[in-house]
């Protein structure tokens, strides 16, 4: 698969302007690996669980009836793991150390989904047209058939009297 640079370069500056990341994967919703920018973080795995999380964190802002999740921080002794929902269909994900300022992690992670969405609409192939399939066969309609025609005629006797 290719990776088109401007998203390559996108993850690279955040990196630069978010010190405490250790790792940032920017995935399909199904959890493929779209593009990555982690070191000593497995990008397949981050982003196939971070696929998994994304959908329970998606039912449980439906089930409260808060509408569509747009991000999720996930908590932890060393540090914090934040996703953000990057169109309809990707999401970035984000690995940090536990000094990192949660706050300027939260805006420059939305300020990049921002640029990462233009991106990946432009880069977006159109969705392909399906082709109508041509009618093989008799020109003359086909015979047309009931229920009762497919009996056989001692039921059809036996419910008339």
């Amino acid at each position: 698969m290719t990776v088109d640079p401007a998203v390559l370069t996108e993850l690279g500056n955040l990196r630069s302007r978010v010190p405490e990341l250790s790792g940032s994967v920017l995935a399909t919703a199904d959890g493929m690996v779209v593009a990555h920018d982690a070191h000593g973080i497995e990008p397949d795995s981050l982003a196939a669980l971070a696929a998994a999380h994304l959908a329970l964190a998606r039912r449980f802002a439906h089930a409260v009836n808060h509408g569509e999740l747009r991000e999720s921080v996930v908590e932890c002794d060393g540090g914090y793991i934040t996703s953000y929902t990057a169109g309809p269909n990707a999401l970035l994900t984000l690995v940090t150390s536990g000094n990192a300022n949660l706050a300027m992690v939260h805006l420059e992670a939305r300020r990049a989904v921002r640029r990462l969405v233009k991106i990946l609409v432009l880069q977006a192939p159109a969705p392909p047209r399906p082709e109508i399939p041509t009618q093989m066969g008799p020109s003359t309609p086909l015979a047309r058939r009931t229920p009762m025609a497919t009996l056989q005629s001692t039921f059809r006797g036996r419910q008339a009297g």
